[in-house]
């Protein structure tokens, strides 16, 4: 199964920001036995494209692992070069795109404006984050109108009660963050435990739809 392949199947992204390093590796084990298998680690975070490295390293073989918070294509080249197997950013750059697309990742820029996103489309990007997911379901419900053909991937204040609507309303996938992994939480056994069952309460909301 391809990358791109595995994000269309299992459509939930755990977006990692600001994880203490020590921590990521633990995080992403309690995210996998709730089942969630697609990771993202923020080139913002600390150590971002060493910690990418051990994760990819360690756990490459159960979990689809890639970087995001990606503004420039250096910085794609970079991610890639360290076991990033998907490149998200919050902005549409066209550099960005082609270098990740010339090295074999899967492309996921952000945009937001229907003009942004069929840009970034028609540029290669596999999916397309619509970052700030602010408009809600029924603005995903809009651009489908005219762009039932474009994968989108709305970013952004997504949580257990409202993501449903978005899959509904056409989404092929969500970016999940804070709703999620909460980077504030002192990780703890417990932590983890429960980061597990949300974990899980996610993906069980996705094997119903």
């Amino acid at each position: 199964m391809t990358p791109l392949s595995k994000i269309l199947k299992h459509k939930l992204v755990a977006i990692l920001r600001g994880s203490k390093p020590g921590d990521v590796l633990k995080i992403a084990r309690a995210l996998r036995a709730g089942g969630v298998m697609v990771i993202e680690i923020t080139f913002n975070s600390p150590n971002a494209l060493a910690v990418l490295t051990k994760l990819s390293n360690d756990m490459g073989n159960e979990l689809l692992v890639g970087m995001g918070t990606v503004l420039d294509a250096a910085t794609a080249e970079d991610a890639i070069a360290a076991g990033a197997e998907f490149i998200i950013s919050p902005t549409l750059n066209i550099k960005t795109i082609d270098a990740t697309k010339k090295h074999g990742a899967v492309s996921i820029p952000g945009a937001f404006t229907a003009t942004e996103i069929l840009a970034a489309y028609d540029h290669g990007a596999d999916i397309i984050k619509v970052f700030p997911a602010s408009g809600g379901p029924q603005y995903i419900r809009d651009l489908r109108g005219p762009f039932p053909h474009i994968p989108l991937m709305p970013t952004g204040g997504i949580n257990l009660l409202n993501m449903r609507e978005y899959f509904q309303s056409g989404a092929v996938a969500v970016g999940i963050g804070s709703a999620l992994v909460d980077s504030r939480q002192e990780v703890t056994k417990d932590y983890l435990k429960k980061l597990t069952q949300k974990a899980n309460e996610f993906v069980q909301i996705v094997a119903a739809l």
